[in-house]
Formats: C-alpha cells, sequence, structure tokens
C-alpha cells in the first residue's frame, strides 16, 4: 500500500475547496457573534464516559476510543461536540444566567453517515442554556435558517417533529415502554407491519395512536389532523402548540411536518428539526431541544442548538472565485518592501515570485505587476 494513501472516506481538503470552507466558517461564527454567542474550543479527545453522557445513544458505535497512556483510562475521539459545550456550560461556566455558545472544529466517525460521507466532518454549531421556553427554540431556528441563507441557499425545506408525541402516548402502557427503542426504529422507518406486530397487545387508544404517526405527515395541516386523531393529552397538546408556532416562526422556508421522524430521539427532549437544501437527499443541519444532557455533568439544564458540517455544505457551493492579486518579483530593496508592505495592508494579495521559478496558483489570478519605471515601483495591468 501506497505510503500516502488515506483511509476509506477520509480525505485532504485542497486549496480553492479549504477557501471555501475557511470564508463559510467565519462568515457563519461572525453571524453568531451577533446574536451574542461566545465561542468555545473543546478538546478533541476526552474520557469516554464524559463523550457517553447519553444512555442508548448511538454515538457508541460513532467514537473511535484509544487509552490513555498516562492515566490507563479509556478515551474517545469526540464524534459530536453538543455533550462537550454542555460539559463546559454546566461543569466550567457554572452560569445562573441564559448562556449561549458556539462552536467549530472537526469530530472523527468510525463509519460515514451517508455513501459519499466525509468520516471527519468540520461541525459548527450554536446552544442556548438555562431558557426553557419555546422562544429558545425559535431563536436557535432562526440562527439556522441565516446560517443557511449566508451561505447562499435560498430554497430550504424545514422538517419539524416532537418527541414530546411519542413519550406521551407511551407513558401509561408498561409494554409500550419496554420496547420504546425498537418503536423508535420502526417509526422512523415507517415500518406499519412491524409496529403493528410489535403493538397487538397494547392498550387498544395507545396502539391506535401509535399506528396512526406515521401518516402524520406534511404542511401545517397535519398539526389540525393530529389533534383531531391523537388522544387529547396535555402533553401532545403542548407539543402541537410548540410546533405551531416554530412553523409560523420559519419565515421563506418550505416547512413539513413528520411525527414519526424520531432522529435524535434519545437525545432530545422536545422540538427538533432537520434542513434539507437542493443537491442533498440527506439533512445539512440539525437541531433541538435537550434538556437532559447536563444531569451528567451535575447540572441539568434547558438546552436547545443545532449543528452543521461545513465541508458537506461547502461541497455544495460553487467553486470559489479565483483572488486578483499582484505579482512583483523578488527582492529586498527598501522601496520595493515598502511598496509590497503598503499594498498588503491595503488588502491587496501581493506574491512575489522566487528567483527562478513562476508562480503556479490555483487560488490567485495574477493580473497586475509590479515594474520599475523612472525609479518608482508602480502597478501594471497584465494583458
Amino acid at each position: 500500500m501506497p505510503n500516502w494513501l488515506l483511509p476509506e472516506n477520509i480525505a485532504d481538503v485542497l486549496p480553492s475547496e479549504a477557501r471555501k470552507i475557511e470564508e463559510l466558517r467565519r462568515v457563519i461564527l461572525d453571524n453568531f457573534r451577533l446574536y451574542g454567542y461566545e465561542l468555545v474550543m473543546p478538546p478533541m479527545l476526552e474520557y469516554l464516559e464524559s463523550l457517553l453522557t447519553v444512555a442508548g445513544h448511538d454515538m457508541d458505535l460513532r467514537m473511535f476510543k484509544l487509552v490513555d497512556q498516562l492515566s490507563g483510562r479509556t478515551m474517545g475521539v469526540r464524534a459530536d461536540m453538543t455533550t462537550q459545550v454542555a460539559r463546559i456550560d454546566a461543569h466550567l461556566l457554572n452560569r445562573a444566567s441564559v448562556t449561549r455558545l458556539c462552536y467549530a472544529g472537526s469530530v472523527l466517525h468510525t463509519r460515514p453517515s451517508g455513501l459519499h460521507a466525509t468520516r471527519e466532518p468540520l461541525q459548527i454549531g450554536a446552544e442556548i442554556y438555562g431558557h426553557a421556553g419555546l422562544e429558545a427554540d425559535a431563536e436557535i431556528q432562526e440562527l439556522a435558517l441565516a446560517s443557511l441563507a449566508l451561505a447562499g441557499f435560498s430554497h430550504v425545506r424545514l422538517d419539524l417533529s416532537h418527541v414530546g408525541v411519542l413519550r406521551a402516548l407511551i407513558a401509561n402502557d408498561v409494554k409500550a415502554q419496554k420496547n420504546e427503542a425498537q418503536l423508535y426504529v420502526l417509526l422512523r422507518a415507517k415500518d406499519m407491519s412491524g409496529l403493528q406486530a410489535l403493538t397487538a397487545d397494547y392498550d387498544r387508544t395507545v396502539r391506535a395512536a401509535l399506528l396512526a404517526l406515521p401518516d402524520l405527515y406534511g404542511d401545517i395541516k397535519v398539526i389540525a389532523r393530529a389533534r383531531e386523531i391523537l388522544p387529547q393529552l396535555p402533553q401532545i397538546t403542548a407539543a402541537l402548540d410548540e410546533l405551531e408556532s416554530l412553523v409560523n416562526l420559519a419565515g421563506d422556508a418550505s416547512v413539513t411536518i413528520d411525527l414519526a421522524d424520531l432522529s435524535g430521539y434519545q437525545y432530545e427532549s422536545g422540538a427538533m428539526f432537520s434542513l434539507y437544501v437542493p443537491g442533498l437527499p440527506n439533512a445539512v443541519a440539525r437541531g433541538g431541544r435537550y434538556d437532559h444532557v447536563g444531569e451528567a455533568f451535575g447540572r441539568a439544564r434547558p438546552a436547545t442548538g443545532f449543528s452543521m458540517d461545513l465541508r458537506e455544505l461547502a461541497r455544495l457551493l460553487p467553486g470559489a472565485e479565483r483572488k486578483r492579486s499582484i505579482r512583483a518579483p523578488w527582492g529586498r530593496e527598501p522601496a520595493l518592501r515598502a511598496k509590497i508592505i503598503e499594498l498588503r495592508k491595503a488588502g491587496e494579495v501581493v506574491i512575489q515570485n522566487l528567483p527562478g521559478h513562476d508562480n503556479d496558483q490555483e487560488e490567485f489570478d495574477c493580473d497586475r505587476a509590479m515594474v520599475l519605471e523612472n525609479g518608482n515601483w508602480i502597478l501594471k495591468k497584465l494583458g
């Protein structure tokens, strides 16, 4: 095997693509800051117990593990940054007030999430801690949609769901509670035959509602249908009210409600959303409420947030335009150096040709050159 061959679904990012990703990262983080979000940088490695705070979550399968040679304890390479940021809020910052945090960094997955997905996503996201009301969910949804707008996506589909519906349905049925994990899988796959077999001996009202969930899919009219079909439980009414409010706050996005779409069910605790754009079958961003994650760090706090993969997002964007730049000869003459410094301070890209070489740049278009005329360095346009 050649020593330069990379593992499957691991790839270098070359100049033009890297610039797209970095410019996207900067503009999104700058927008987070305008909303009052503070940037944090969690470590790449942590003890495994800290990273696996949600029982039954599939994070265990997605995470690379290794033994720490200093302590002898098992460590994990982060596969998601959300729990790390929750730890920072609960254990390190420990503020009583509402806290807004954001982050951007690489995560590593043992397996790719899709056919052409990378195993090293560049995750960027934002989280709000300390407010249990719908206002926080609305802000996170707005911020996620604004991030895609900044990336240049004008046609966005917002998919909404709510874990409170399923949890309210199974709360009074012991058999359903024992089968919660199986119900989650079957509902997400909309496996009606599997659902019918699993729920055969459930309470009749609970069974009828569970079998109705896969068909509760569509536009905002789904909420009215759900109010008619599902049991009149306070938790279900509250969940549908929240979804209706979030639909009305979705702006120009095309909205779909899917009460059986329970992606992240074991992780989330309330309203959930996924964002889709043309050209990609998978969600480019996911978010929702996860009030219980902080319990593992000794401080349960209301929490909601979203994240997305910048590498996947940048792949959908057109190639970055080449940057207009200036070609300059190599030299240490004071007048030449002064002119180059002046141009760079003004924001110009000045590339000095090293002796005996021409520039072969993928990112830069040298449309001007510095030439010496009558003792002065001036700029001349190149043909």
